[in-house]
């Protein structure tokens, strides 16, 4: 997997559109704007987490008082994991998603546009490369990353 992180003097992240966004079929709107935005779709899949794959995903948050409400939100409906490949993927996607707060993310952002709130702030995207790598193998084998 670690080939992938610098592809062509490009880097990957993990992209993840959360339940209150597939469930409102904001998914071709996000895509779009991923895609203004510079970053390429290299592997996408839709998939539903049980709760025990939640909690796997989000082991790192798992002393935190906001764990239990991520993970059943996380569980209650389906997400399109994707891998996104840029120059600086994960800053620039982290830029365009916004704060993980709504009511503080900058206009223009997926989060301001599309949340519902902190919790069902519509995407996931990783904050590290090396977060990436752990994100990305969790979703996507080498073999579904297809440039």
């Amino acid at each position: 997997m670690s080939e992938y992180v610098h592809r062509a003097k490009k880097i990957v992240t993990l992209s993840m559109i959360k339940p209150d966004a597939t469930q409102r079929n904001l998914t071709g709107d996000i895509n779009a704007r991923i895609e203004k935005a510079g970053l390429r779709i290299i592997a996408q899949k839709r998939l539903w987490l049980t709760k025990p794959q939640a909690e796997e995903f989000y082991a790192v948050h798992s002393e935190r008082p906001f764990f239990e409400e991520l993970t059943q939100y996380m569980s209650s409906g389906p997400v399109v994991a994707q891998v996104l490949e840029a120059e600086d993927a994960v800053n620039a996607y982290r830029k365009l998603m916004g704060a993980t707060n709504p009511k503080e993310a900058e206009e223009g952002t997926l989060r301001k546009d599309f949340a519902l709130s902190l919790t069902q702030n519509s995407v996931h995207g990783s904050d590290s490369r090396e977060n990436a790598l752990v994100e990305i193998s969790f979703f996507f084998s080498r073999m579904e990353l297809v440039g």
